[in-house]
């Protein structure tokens, strides 16, 4: 964390933190803490605008700086596809209000614009990595996105969590070769039943 916070004053003037308003267990509020990927007072309308047309379209959720993003700091992009940019929300864990493994925490912008069915998300507390990002992330509609995190939600387990904290590490590096083209995302229609969901004696409904 340390190289990372150096790395970021080297490459970017401004702070090496940034923290921003998110939906957590049972839709409480919390501030979360990244690492700043991005350049001091962009416009973030875009990537709003961006998540939207993903929620009501039936498109992977490909990462608007997937082909490259101006707003980003000099390693901006590695940090991101690593995942090393949010490392500080350890201590949002350390905090309690964010948890090792659990649905990514929404921003306050998405949750606003969730049907009901879809709050039922944040049942779970809010995780680093879950179980949407080891299967797929990227490569995922955002409705597939919902239906795993309740699909999580509805059959968390301690054995759960240790097969998603073993497969994060795998997912990370698919992930890097992606961004870099070394490596084609699978987009193809995803199943979530049983054999997507171990140690559970039945699919969720």
């Amino acid at each position: 964390m340390l190289l990372i916070m150096v790395a970021i004053k080297l490459g970017s003037r401004g702070p090496v933190f940034y923290r921003q308003e998110r939906v957590g267990f049972r839709a409480r509020r919390f501030m979360v803490f990244k690492f700043r990927t991005m350049k001091v007072n962009v416009e973030t309308q875009t990537h709003e605008s961006y998540l939207e047309r993903l929620m009501l379209t039936d498109a992977p959720m490909v990462k608007l700086d997937a082909k490259g993003d101006s707003r980003l700091i000099r390693f901006g992009r590695f940090l991101r596809a690593a995942g090393l940019d949010e490392l500080p929300q350890l201590f949002n864990v350390w905090n309690g209000e964010m948890s090792l493994v659990g649905p990514r925490p929404c921003t306050v912008h998405e949750f606003s614009c969730y049907r009901p069915w879809q709050r039922e998300r944040v049942n779970a507390p809010p995780g680093m990595t879950g179980f949407w990002q080891v299967n797929g992330k990227n490569s995922t509609t955002f409705s597939e996105m919902i239906d795993m995190d309740i699909l999580y939600g509805n059959n968390m387990s301690f054995k759960l969590d240790l097969l998603i904290l073993a497969k994060t590490f795998p997912a990370i590096l698919r992930q890097l070769l992606e961004t870099w083209g070394l490596n084609r995302p699978d987009f193809r229609k995803r199943d979530l039943g049983h054999a997507r969901m171990p140690f559970v004696n039945s699919p969720s409904q």
